[in-house]
């Protein structure tokens, strides 16, 4: 599947997360990245092992487990990354239901 715009992509992404639980998921899966991203900083650099365990591990289990569906990541990787943290900041402000209404209901696509 080809995305002209991060727009676009973004439609796209939006309806991969259409659980709340996944998108839960994904908020304590980039939250808990960062973390070990400003452990590996402050107190050792061997933290950096645990970001893509846990920012990863987390979000793709919702994926599989939750959603039931195959992540994003596997078929845009860039696009995917920027948008988990849209996606964040959306709910961090709780303005991420706001976004889901904003786009509508769009058809769900499965990226393979």
């Amino acid at each position: 599947m080809n995305f002209r715009s991060l727009d676009e992509f973004w439609a796209f992404y939006v309806t991969q997360h259409s659980k709340p639980a996944t998108r839960r998921w994904h908020f304590v899966a980039t939250l808990s990245g960062i973390f070990f991203l400003i452990c590996s900083m402050f107190f050792n650099w061997w933290f950096l092992v645990c970001v893509p365990f846990s920012s990863y591990g987390l979000a793709w289990y919702s994926h599989f487990f939750i959603e039931g569906n195959i992540p994003a990541t596997f078929g845009h990787p860039f696009w995917s990354f920027l948008c988990d943290f849209k996606m964040f900041g959306l709910m961090l402000t709780g303005n991420m239901e706001k976004e889901i209404k904003r786009l509508g209901k769009r058809p769900v696509l499965q990226v393979f």
